[in-house]
C-alpha cells in the first residue's frame, strides 16, 4: 500500500461480514450490514488542538478496530478495499488480543 495518512486519519483493511450465519443461512448481499470492523494498516502522527497540544494517535499499525459504520472514506488502492477514518473520532474501540 503507498498512502501515509496525514495528521489523526487511520487506514483500515475493511473486513467483511461472513454470508453465513451460525445456524448456516446464507446471506444475500441486500441483507449483509456495512463493515464495521478493519485491521489497521497505516497510522497518521497525530493532531495538534487549537491550543497547541499534541495528540497521539490511540491506534498502532495491526489493531483490530471498530468503527462508526457510515464514517471514513471508502478507497481502492492494489485491488484492495480500504478505510480512512478519523483516529480520534470515528474509531469507536480496539478489539484487545485480535
Amino acid at each position: 500500500m503507498k498512502l501515509v495518512p496525514l495528521e489523526d486519519r487511520v487506514v483500515v483493511k475493511i473486513i467483511e461480514q461472513e454470508m453465513v450465519t451460525s445456524t448456516g443461512i446464507v446471506l444475500p448481499d441486500t441483507a449483509k450490514e456495512k463493515p464495521s470492523k478493519g485491521r489497521v494498516v497505516a497510522v497518521g502522527p497525530g493532531k495538534y488542538t487549537d491550543k497547541g497540544e499534541f495528540i497521539p494517535m490511540p491506534v498502532k499499525d495491526g489493531d483490530l478496530v471498530v468503527f462508526a459504520k457510515y464514517a471514513g472514506t471508502e478507497l481502492k488502492l492494489d485491488g484492495e478495499d480500504y478505510l480512512v477514518l478519523r483516529g480520534l473520532t470515528d474509531i469507536i474501540g480496539v478489539i484487545p488480543g485480535e
